[in-house]
């Protein structure tokens, strides 16, 4: 019996060769899309990276690729979330858009999103702080200080929203959990 032999693909290690691999209209998007991110990024240099098209400013900046009915941009959430209003008819992840093939491409909109990952790269941003590792990190939202008005009725066994605003489901839950907990350790109710 003859043996197969399979051998894989070719790795694509530019974007150059990343591009010519497409029809030739995908491939006109794909050089418009690196040129406009050269464009709003010109410090970032060019890699692949998760076998896509990737920019780097201190990390990441931003990555694109082509697929057969649309363009996928991979911004980072931190762009996702900024940007979330603009991107309300496309269809989103946690860090990445899909923009149809069978539409305008918006590129106003990719190179504000572009700008705003070169200003995060750079710290320009709030939110943002450097890393020890020299990285940008994300500030995470503190828990804001104890007060004694908050401390006070939680160790009466009654619980009071911490912060403002909307509570998360799961902070509910737990919330309602704890008032159960303190109604039941508080015994029965009796009657003047």
């Amino acid at each position: 019996m003859k043996k197969k032999t399979v051998t894989a693909a070719p790795e694509i290690s530019t974007i150059d060769q990343y591009i010519v691999g497409f029809p030739a209209e995908t491939q006109g998007l794909l050089r418009q899309m690196r040129q406009l991110i050269h464009a709003a990024a010109p410090a970032a240099t060019e890699a692949m990276k998760y076998r896509i098209p990737t920019f780097v400013l201190n990390g990441n900046l931003v990555h694109f690729a082509a697929f057969e009915r649309h363009l996928g941009f991979y911004p980072t959430p931190s762009a996702m979330m900024h940007f979330q209003r603009q991107l309300a008819g496309y269809v989103t992840a946690k860090g990445s858009v899909q923009f149809p093939l069978d539409r305008p491409i918006p590129w106003d909109l990719i190179r504000e999103m572009v700008l705003f990952r070169v200003a995060e790269a750079s710290g320009r941003t709030k939110g943002k702080t450097q890393s020890a590792s020299g990285g940008q990190r994300k500030q995470s939202a503190a828990a804001p200080p104890e007060d004694s008005t908050v401390a006070a009725p939680v160790a009466a066994g009654k619980r009071k929203a911490a912060t403002k605003g909307s509570t998360s489901p799961k902070a509910a839950a737990k919330s309602a959990a704890g008032r159960a907990v303190a109604k039941k350790s508080a015994g029965p109710k009796r009657s003047k």
